[in-house]
């Protein structure tokens, strides 16, 4: 009888230590000072990305996900308010206190966002322009004009 409990006993462990175990966690939140922020503002939309100094997204944010649509997206304030939400975010998770700002395209959001860097409470280390400039391009197809 002692024999059939230490079975019973045996088998229940085993069936215990088959069980699938929980690897679904919470990531571990990574303490970046220093880091990126990278702002794309065209005529429709501004899209603001936090990063650290590898290129690795802490925080992203745009005019369309806080809740403006079509041609309000591309004002200046829905792109302040877009870089507010970001840097909160990346200085909130990730204790984020200095940035440089890398601004690309032409819209009405680039300049409103960079003061609502500064409004959040980040230290601006640099600003770099690098909207992309066509100078000459390729030789068009076709035959050569006399």
């Amino acid at each position: 009888m002692a024999e059939e409990e230490i079975k019973a006993t045996t088998a229940a462990e085993t069936t215990q230590s088959k069980a699938p175990k929980s690897t679904a966690g919470t990531k571990a939140k990574r303490i970046v000072n220093s880091g990126a922020v990278h702002i794309q503002s065209t005529f429709n939309n501004t899209i603001i990305s936090v990063t650290d100094k590898t290129g690795g997204v802490l925080s992203a944010s745009s005019a369309g996900a806080n809740g403006f649509r079509g041609s309000k997206k591309g004002t200046a304030f829905a792109a302040g308010v877009a870089a507010e939400k970001a840097l909160e975010t990346a200085k909130k998770n990730h204790a984020l206190n200095s940035v440089d700002v890398y601004v690309s395209g032409i819209g009405l959001g680039r300049d409103a966002a960079i003061r609502a860097i500064s409004t959040v409470g980040i230290k601006i280390d640099s600003i770099v322009d690098v909207t992309p400039i066509a100078h000459g391009g390729v030789r068009p197809k076709g035959e050569r004009k006399p």
